[in-house]
């Protein structure tokens, strides 16, 4: 087999890469693109530490094969940041909370959660959690992230923006 000639947008930016077809889009992102916000927990999708938006919708990026990512937009923890480094509502609520303590979980759950409120701009509490069960998380409980969620869909209703 031989490596092929891949293109798709990732945080708003073309990238071109050059990888087997099956290569797990992850190892794209972090080897080739250097991209290493986007974490490897379990490696077989179980946990959600390396999710990311392709084309508006989570996966998880251990599963999926870059060339299924062809012609895609991805968006990564680094593409919420905006420019200045102003912290996307979900990311700025996670830190004022407190709701990330080892990190690992932190960059899927954020992006899960970006996910969530751009098809819920107004979850309740049990929507949030059901929102984010695909993504682990070994050390808070949930209580902080559940927390920052609403908070960070308060403060977006209030400024009638999704970032």
């Amino acid at each position: 087999m031989t490596k092929i000639q891949f293109q798709f947008s990732v945080n708003g930016q073309e990238r071109r890469c050059e990888a087997y077809p099956l290569t797990r889009l992850l190892d794209v992102l972090r080897q080739d693109l250097g991209l290493l916000g986007t974490k490897e927990g379990c490696g077989e999708g179980e946990c959600g530490a390396c999710s990311v938006l392709v084309d508006g919708h989570l996966v998880t990026s251990c599963l999926m094969p870059v060339a299924q990512a062809e012609g895609a937009a991805i968006v990564t923890i680094e593409g919420l940041t905006r420019e200045e480094g102003v912290l996307h509502p979900v990311q700025e609520a996670f830190v004022r909370l407190g709701a990330a303590q080892c990190g690992i979980c932190t960059p899927g759950m954020v992006l899960a959660s970006v996910e969530l409120l751009a098809r819920n701009p107004n979850p309740s509490e049990d929507e949030v959690r059901q929102g984010l069960a695909g993504n682990l998380c070994r050390c808070t409980g949930y209580v902080k992230i559940v927390e920052a969620v609403c908070e960070a869909a308060r403060h977006m209703n209030v400024r009638g923006s999704d970032a």
